[in-house]
């Protein structure tokens, strides 16, 4: 598959190149959504091309047309270098890395930034969920690869940003409703407007409201959740301002991962330990943000934003009652978390030396207060119930980070320099120092200078090339610190942040017909964090020395006449340069790990291949109840992925094919929209995710089978 891959990848990129045409300016993004946090100038289609940074962007038609609307996943697998997968387990959030940042996580995003209208959905220390992502509002999805995605702080190895839509006038209401495969169902209403008149304009207010439920593909796997998101904005001379509030009920079990026999048994099965102690989570979360811009004149510009927001978590985990001892957290997860955070930023732009200069300036700075606390999973033989305390504590991680970013661009060149000063400040106050159990309180720093340049030469009117370098750090989270390797009290002050560098060069295209990218990256890191022992309940980390990760990434975009081909393929290599020892067996002696991991294995969680191919066919049915009919044939193919560290077992590699159609009729005011799709087409069995190096080796969570889902949309503008 490998070689046939880098075959026929260039054969759907060279039509783009060989019928290059005087390109036609993409038109501009819609304005409103908030600006990027640090990255300078508008997101607009003319202003990527003129940049440095590698940034795919995918409308918000194109994530919610023909698609379920519930999983960040759905629209994103056009992007190459983003491994974004459905666990399939909505207690786990989904499973994302850019460019192998991020593939240890077993829950939860780490090591990518997620903002949603500017504002961070991740914690300062580097976790975050993607859930409260807003798809059926969304304008657009921002995914930022490469050096510059360092500017969006530490452990920012890539960036995911979503924006919602401005209310316009007219403004219009949206009701849809979903129904899919093992009972899932989704209800939504979205409304967009504005107040006052025309000439006098006032609020534009986006409202999404929505709900979904699914039975699960597997016993255990059931969950629902509702999200509401408004946004309101208005005008002023010379400036904006914007208040946003989002909020996400969730409930989920959790049927956790297969061993390779359970799997090989049953991909449909459910290991007996969920059921028995009824593995589950709950989260309510809730978030209001404030955002206000002004010109200064003189191109001058002032932008403040200030956030905050609660989150509550409860969760039920499948840890066996004999390694709940005074030691262990638990096997129940009591989470309540306060968040805050700001950032100011000046902009100038205006004109020097025959090009365009934009230059911002900045303070950001972000905080969380998790109040955490364990407790068994049982009380006598009754199993799944909360018992005795285990684990209770005060965690903070605060950030302080200034950053500076310029930019020169004219029609044949770009050049681009940043820097951020990334500073973070862990502590944390055990209040359950009992017996064996010694004081957990402890407090970590990490920090680091993070340049970047970048330049892009424009060397035909359809053809440019780029090349950026930049530092990186990567810092570990609360969880991942909470435990010192030797097992001993207190936090684990051994651990250090991982430091990288990251270069990339590339080519990109574009003419009348379609668009194309080759990129190839570089990442060099030192202290690579990973698991060193992964059982009782108790995860604790160490750095691996060095990794390298070297990878090609390839898209393209084609249109002739109706039929549109869309391809991204993604090679990557990622090795550990140094051997390391880990732990494999409970009580495993931190200062001597048991089992060598040798320089050369392949980092895990990472598919060495990724290919995505789309054929997208709109026939002509003019006059027809089917006039915007659009139907597509899609195939993903993920190569072989190991699962742990000592790379002993590994997920399969696969190939998927899935079919869509959807349908638009307009009837003055009134648009219904309808959609079929068919997933995994001829049923194939598969491992959708890994949970990397899980310490009861239960690292597959199995992929749906064949899948059937259809849903109706009806828009009333007004």
């Amino acid at each position: 598959m490998q070689v046939r891959s880098l075959v026929l990848f260039p054969l759907a990129v060279l039509p783009a190149w060989l019928h290059a045409q005087t390109p036609t300016p993409p038109p501009e993004a819609d304005g409103g959504a908030l600006a990027p946090v640090v990255i300078t100038g508008s997101s607009s289609a003319s202003n990527r091309w003129l940049g440095t940074a590698t940034v795919d962007v995918i409308d918000g038609r194109e994530l919610r047309d023909g698609q379920l609307q519930i999983n960040l996943s759905e629209g994103l697998a056009r992007v190459p270098g983003l491994v974004i997968r459905n666990r399939e387990n909505y207690a786990q959030d989904l499973q994302v890395s850019i460019r192998g940042y991020g593939a240890r996580s077993t829950f939860g995003v780490r090591g990518v930034r997620l903002f949603v209208d500017g504002i961070p959905a991740s914690a300062p220390d580097g976790s975050g969920q993607a859930a409260n992502f807003p798809l059926g509002s969304a304008d657009r999805i921002e995914v930022v690869r490469g050096p510059f995605a360092a500017l969006y702080g530490a452990s920012s190895g890539g960036a995911i940003l979503a924006y919602t839509q401005d209310g316009t006038r007219p403004g219009e209401v949206r009701v849809g409703a979903v129904m899919g495969s093992n009972g899932l169902w989704r209800l939504s209403t979205q409304a967009t407007g504005q107040t006052g008149t025309p000439e006098a304009p006032g609020w534009s207010y986006t409202l999404d409201v929505g709900k979904f439920a699914t039975d699960g593909a597997r016993p255990q796997s059931a969950a629902d959740r509702t999200t509401a998101n408004v946004k309101l904005s208005r005008a002023h001379e010379g400036g904006r301002t914007v208040i946003l509030f989002n909020q996400q009920r969730a409930f989920a079990l959790d049927p956790l991962g297969l061993s390779r026999a359970e799997f090989e048994a049953s991909d449909e099965a459910t290991t007996p330990v969920a059921t028995q102690f009824n593995t589950r989570k709950s989260v309510s979360q809730s978030q209001l943000g404030l955002a206000w811009d002004q010109a200064l004149g003189g191109g001058h510009k002032i932008e403040l934003m200030g956030y905050g927001g609660t989150r509550q978590v409860v969760q039920y985990q499948a840890i066996p009652t004999g390694a709940q001892g005074i030691t262990s957290s638990g096997g129940v997860i009591d989470l309540d978390r306060t968040y805050w955070g700001w950032n100011g930023r000046w902009r100038w732009s205006g004109e020097a030396a025959n090009g365009r200069v934009n230059v911002s300036a900045g303070l950001a700075s972000d905080r969380q207060t998790d109040e955490r606390k364990g407790y068994q999973n049982f009380v006598g033989p009754t199993l799944g119930v909360q018992g005795a305390l285990r684990r209770d504590e005060t965690n903070r991680a605060t950030t302080l980070d200034p950053y500076v970013q310029g930019e020169w661009a004219s029609d044949q060149l770009t050049l681009s320099a940043g820097v951020r000063r990334v500073h973070a400040e862990y502590t944390s106050s055990d209040r359950f120092i009992v017996g064996a159990n010694g004081n957990d309180s402890g407090e970590k720093s990490f920090g680091a200078t993070l340049p970047v340049v970048g330049a892009r030469w424009q060397l035909t009117p359809g053809l440019q090339a780029f090349f950026n370098v930049g530092k990186g750090l990567e810092i570990p989270t609360l969880n991942e610190v909470a435990y010192q390797s030797s097992g001993a009290a207190g936090f684990n002050t051994a651990l250090n942040a991982a430091r990288s560098t990251s270069a990339e060069v590339g080519l990109r295209g574009r003419n009348g017909a379609g668009l194309w990218n080759a990129t190839a990256f570089d990442i060099r890191t030192d202290d690579e964090i990973v698991v060193q022992n992964n059982t009782g309940g108790r995860s604790t980390f160490q750095n691996a020395g060095r990794t390298k990760r070297q990878g090609l990434e390839l898209s393209a975009e084609y249109g002739l006449g109706p039929v549109t081909l869309t391809t991204a393929y993604t090679y990557i290599r990622a090795r550990y340069e140094d051997s390391f020892r880990t732990c494999t067996v409970t009580q495993c002696p931190g200062v001597n790990p048991q089992v060598l991991v040798p320089a050369g294995n392949s980092m895990p969680g990472i598919p060495g291949q990724q290919l995505f191919a789309q054929i997208a066919w709109a026939p002509n049915l003019a006059g027809s109840w089917a006039a915007g009919s659009v139907f597509t044939l899609e195939a993903r193919h993920t190569g072989r992925v190991f699962v742990n560290d000592l790379n002993s077992d590994a997920a399969a590699s696969n190939t998927l094919f899935s079919l869509g159609a959807r349908f638009e009729q307009t009837t003055g005011a009134w648009t219904w929209r309808e959609f079929v799709r068919i997933d995994n087409l001829t049923d194939k069995k598969h491992v959708g995710s890994v949970i990397v190096n899980d310490g009861n080796s239960r690292f597959f969570e199995p992929g749906l089978g064949r899948s059937l889902s259809a849903g109706a949309e009806l828009t009333r503008r007004f």
